[in-house]
C-alpha cells in the first residue's frame, strides 16, 4: 500500500505540472585547527550553513574532529564519507587522521567524483602529507605582507561566483603565498596585482610573482575549490563574499559546471 500511495502521489505530481524536488546534498564542514587558531572559523562555518539552509541546495553536518572522515561504519548515528557528497575544511596543522582514514578521504575526491571545498588555512592543514598538498593544490608558504588591502585581479569572471567582483578591486584579508604551486593542473580564478605590492619584503619567494588568490582543479573525478580569503572574520557578512563560496560549493557539489581549463598567467 505504501509504494502504491507513493506512485499516486508521483502520477499526480507529473500530472499536476510539478516534478518531485532532488533531494539536497550533503556538506561535511569541518573546523579543526591544531596550531594557530582563527577566529572567523565559527562565523565562516555558520554562514556555510546558513547559505545551504537558505538556498535549499544543500544540508551542512559541522564536526570540529575527523572521525566521520573515514568509510568505515561508525557506532551508533553517526555520519561517515559515504553519507556526504563534498567536504569543506577550514582547518590547520596536523589533523588527527589514521592511515585508512586518510586512503578513504582521498578516495572520495579523487575515485568517487566527489567535491573538496578548502578555506584559507587549509592550505595549512597536513604540510606533511604530500598527497594532500597534490589534492588542494599546494602549501602556505608565509603571508608576507600579513592583513592588507589586497589588491585582486579577477581573472575568470565567468566561473560560478565570480561575476558580481569587479575585474579588479580591494578587499581587507590575510593572503598565502603558496608553494609547490603550479598552473599546469588548476584554473587560477583570481590573484593579487603584483605590481601593487611591496615584493622587496624578505618573506616573499615566489619570483615569478605569480600570488593565486582562488583556484579550481581536477582531483581524479573530484572536484576541488581553495581560495585564500577568509581570515577576517566581517568577509563573512559580504553578501559578495557570501556569493562566492555559494558558487563554489555548489560547483563542487556538481550542481553547476564550469571551465576550469588550465591558463598560463597573463603576462
Amino acid at each position: 500500500m505504501r509504494a502504491a500511495s507513493c506512485l499516486f502521489l508521483l502520477a499526480a505530481m507529473v500530472l499536476g505540472g510539478q516534478t518531485p524536488s532532488a533531494p539536497r546534498k550533503k556538506l561535511l564542514a569541518i573546523g579543526e585547527e591544531k596550531g594557530y587558531r582563527h577566529d572567523a572559523v565559527s562565523h565562516a562555518l555558520a554562514t556555510i550553513e546558513h547559505l545551504g539552509r537558505e538556498s535549499g541546495l544543500w544540508d551542512t553536518v559541522i564536526r570540529t574532529d575527523t572521525e566521520a572522515l573515514t568509510k568505515n561504519k561508525l557506532e551508533y548515528n553517526a555520519k561517515n564519507l559515504n553519507n556526504f557528497d563534498a567536504v569543506l575544511f577550514y582547518t590547520g596543522g596536523t589533523l588527527e587522521m589514521d592511515d585508512r582514514q586518510k586512503a578513504d578521504f582521498l578516495s572520495f575526491i579523487h575515485d568517487d567524483g566527489k567535491g573538496f571545498i578548502g578555506i584559507h588555512s587549509a592550505t595549512i592543514t597536513f604540510t606533511k602529507w604530500p598527497e594532500f598538498g597534490e589534492m588542494i593544490g599546494g602549501y602556505f608558504d608565509e603571508h608576507p605582507w600579513g592583513t592588507l588591502e589586497a589588491p585582486i585581479v579577477v581573472e575568470d569572471p565567468d566561473f560560478p561566483g565570480m561575476s558580481q567582483w569587479p575585474r579588479a578591486f580591494t578587499i581587507r584579508d590575510e593572503i598565502y603565498q603558496i608553494k609547490n604551486f603550479s598552473r599546469d593542473d588548476r584554473r587560477v580564478l583570481m590573484r593579487l596585482d603584483s605590481s601593487k605590492l611591496d615584493l622587496t619584503n624578505p618573506r616573499v619567494h615566489r619570483t615569478d610573482k605569480d600570488f593565486a588568490v582562488t583556484w579550481a582543479k581536477m582531483y581524479g573525478k573530484g572536484r576541488v575549490y581553495y581560495s585564500t580569503l577568509g581570515h577576517v572574520e566581517e568577509n563573512w557578512d559580504k553578501p559578495e563574499f557570501q556569493n562566492m563560496f555559494r558558487e563554489a560549493i555548489k560547483w563542487a557539489l556538481g550542481l553547476v559546471d564550469a571551465n576550469i581549463t588550465p591558463r598560463p598567467a597573463p603576462k
